[in-house]
């Protein structure tokens, strides 16, 4: 599990970094000292989880954890503070755990493993729903009208903001559902391998290793290529081995 640790105390931070790192199938892929930049950590580092605290300067972790609760892909939440009084706030924006100041080893192992728990069940469940006919078009209102653009000429989805790009064999379109959406609908012929990326599986021609031990996808049909989060490797480097 991928970690980011927010707080704006560096003593703290590097407290329960020293904490998570001691743990095994943990690791720390970033941190930050206020709820603006865990966001934008969020987005650039796709984190399994966020260990955040509530009481920070500028946006605060439960203002921070409603914006992050809205991405279409958003983390796992767990809240550390000395304020146990946000209890019951921390759970209103669903963070799935609580820890009060000073934390314990034990304490946050345990915190973590439901954390944990809770992700192998959302997954579960959402492999246990029954599949739906296969989608054939996006649909897109241009100023054309209606476009349909046929799924086997897409080749990825990007997304930016409240939009999201379809690039396909005839350009690129704008259309105004989410990943997430999409994903479901699309699955299994496409592939998550970013927050912000959906691929068509049949486009993937390999994985490249770039600068930093990053990891971006190739595709047949097109010059873009999409950035692999840390959370998505492991699927990705699977269907790659099938090709």
């Amino acid at each position: 599990m991928h970690i980011l640790v927010v707080d704006d105390e560096l003593l703290a931070r590097q407290r329960l970094i020293k904490m998570i790192v001691a743990m095994d199938g943990y690791s720390v892929v970033g941190e930050a000292e206020n709820g603006d930049k865990a966001i934008a950590a969020v987005e650039r580092l796709d984190p399994d989880l966020v260990l955040m605290d509530v009481k920070m300067p500028g946006k605060d972790g439960l203002a921070a954890a409603k914006e992050i609760a809205e991405l279409d892909e958003p983390p796992a939440i767990v809240f550390c503070t000395a304020y146990d009084e946000f209890a019951l706030d921390a759970f209103d924006v669903q963070a799935v755990g609580y820890i009060v100041k000073p934390v314990h080893q034990e304490q946050l192992q345990q915190v973590l493993e439901k954390a944990q728990r809770v992700n192998k069940a959302q997954k579960a469940a959402l492999q246990e729903q029954p599949a739906a006919p296969a989608r054939q078009n996006i649909t897109a209102r241009t100023r054309k009208g209606i476009e349909l653009i046929p799924i086997d000429t897409v080749s990825c989805l990007i997304a930016d903001q409240k939009y999201v790009s379809v690039m396909h064999t005839q350009g690129e379109t704008l259309i105004d559902e989410t990943l997430k959406e999409l994903e479901v609908d699309l699955a299994p012929d496409f592939i998550r391998v970013h927050r912000n990326a959906l691929v068509a599986c049949a486009q993937i021609t390999g994985l490249k290793r770039v600068e930093a031990g990053h990891y971006e996808v190739q595709l047949k049909d097109t010059e873009l290529r999409p950035m692999v989060s840390r959370r998505h490797l492991a699927n990705v480097k699977a269907l790659v081995s099938r090709l």
